[in-house]
């Protein structure tokens, strides 16, 4: 890739790394829902899933609708949390159970983070491009991963680390 020559450059080629973050953050989801152990857990990483192809949806379509190729670049930043959540929580981790729950949280969120710093700037740099559709798009996925990440927090807090001191 070549030095960008304008924000909109900039901004199209953040929407093909989330598109590819997405892609990655929901294939090792797949295989971590899995080994979750906590109903409410696994019911939330499913729904992740889902949440994630809609939000990849948003992408594609705002990447089309700049004349842009609808292509995706590597997220080398996603690679490496991937690369973490599937050491910690499918190599290393234990089995199943309320430590490894905690730990699917753990790496949940670290990836869920990066997300919500992706689609916070991608919204930022539509506002200043006056792409007024495009940042409300953004920002409503924003917002919606968000919740994900305040929803975990709250099942962390209030359930699954209790049940893991407990363990």
């Amino acid at each position: 890739m070549s030095a960008p020559e304008d924000l909109m450059e900039i901004y199209t080629d953040e929407l093909k790394d989330l598109w590819s973050a997405n892609d990655q953050m929901r294939k090792v989801l797949k295989k971590i829902t899995t080994k979750a152990s906590d109903a409410a857990l696994k019911e939330m990483l499913t729904n992740s899933q889902a949440g994630i192809e809609k939000h990849t949806d948003v992408l594609k379509d705002l990447i089309a609708a700049n004349d842009e190729k609808v292509s995706k670049e590597h997220c080398k930043g996603m690679e490496g949390l991937v690369a973490e959540a599937t050491k910690h929580v499918l190599e290393e981790g234990p089995d199943k159970g309320p430590l490894l729950d905690v730990m699917i949280i753990a790496q949940y969120q670290r990836m869920t983070h990066y997300g919500i710093a992706g689609f916070g700037t991608a919204a930022a740099y539509a506002d200043a491009l006056g792409l007024k559709d495009d940042s409300k798009k953004l920002k409503a996925a924003t917002k919606e991963i968000y919740g994900g990440d305040e929803y975990m927090s709250k099942l962390a807090e209030t359930t699954v680390n209790l049940q893991a001191e407990d363990a």
